[in-house]
């Protein structure tokens, strides 16, 4: 065979194109529609990227707006409630109410004992002649069931009775003696309550309290003429009524009736203490005070 001819620098080949011309410099170049093409796909990845970041951005700014309304909303509300249930206003008719029972209630421990039983207590005496009553004076706070009789004590251990208050009295002449004792229950209900099953029976009811030195040191159970009680409020207000020389209730034959004035004068006295303990309070007209 014959060898191919030797190519001379610059000659053309039998397919009439130069070494290294045209054809070569085609073959080893890029298409320049492919990189059209590649930086177009780059450019459509960076705007997907794009707008799923501002997506995710306004998610995330939406959540924490919603999230802060919430809260802001809830603060608001509750400056709101406060203000309203800070700034005075009118007392509505339960709360008038609600004012002046807690005050009555709290009187036997919120009241000094001389407020509860006064130094002097005015009563009307024969023929209606204005008469004043003298404390001697206040005994110590007691149980209930140990200051009362029998009868009477199993009553007030039932309903709970919390303290007795007493303190002896005589009238103006220091011919009669009266102690009084008031009865602390839970609230108006349960006096009451109490009230309906004590024994209806002058000889029992609260014992005597008798102070050595005075007029009234002869005053015991047996001294005692004549037994009551009255309601106020939450108490209880029991009397007990004798005469100050010691005489006892049998000593007094039955025909006998005791002074006319030894009865009125022990409700008078138990009823102006009763009065004083339940006395409607001077209750505010707002929330606050008297100004709204």
């Amino acid at each position: 065979m014959t060898p191919w001819p030797a190519r001379v620098k610059g000659a053309r080949s039998a397919g009439g194109f130069p070494s290294g011309g045209d054809g070569a410099r085609r073959g080893a170049r890029p298409w320049s529609g492919s990189r059209a093409r590649a930086a177009s796909v780059q450019a459509v990845r960076e705007r997907v990227e794009l707008e799923r970041g501002i997506r995710f951005r306004s998610l995330f700014l939406l959540i924490m707006g919603t999230i802060l309304a919430i809260a802001a909303t809830n603060v608001l509300l509750g400056v709101v409630g406060v203000l309203q249930e800070t700034r005075s206003r009118p007392l509505t008719v339960a709360e008038r109410a609600r004012y002046a029972e807690q005050d009555v209630a709290r009187r036997w421990h919120a009241w000094r004992a001389d407020a509860v039983f006064p130094a002097q207590v005015e009563y009307l005496g024969l023929s209606r002649v204005r008469q004043y009553a003298r404390r001697v004076g206040i005994a110590a706070e007691a149980r209930c069931a140990a200051v009362v009789d029998a009868p009477v004590a199993s009553v007030l251990r039932r309903h709970n009775c919390r303290t007795m208050l007493r303190a002896t009295y005589v009238d103006q002449s220091s011919t009669f003696v009266v102690t009084v004792g008031v009865a602390v229950l839970a609230d108006e209900v349960a006096r009451v309550d109490t009230g309906a099953d004590l024994p209806v029976d002058d000889r029992v009811g609260v014992r005597p309290v008798a102070f050595p030195g005075t007029v009234t040191e002869s005053f015991g159970a047996a001294q005692r003429q004549r037994t009551a009680w009255i309601g106020a409020g939450p108490y209880i207000v029991f009397s007990a009524a004798g005469y100050a020389d010691g005489r006892t209730r049998e000593s007094v034959p039955v025909e006998e009736i005791p002074h006319s004035e030894l009865w009125p004068t022990a409700q008078s006295i138990a009823g102006h203490i009763a009065r004083g303990l339940a006395a409607p309070p001077e209750i505010p007209r707002c929330t606050q005070g008297n100004v709204c």
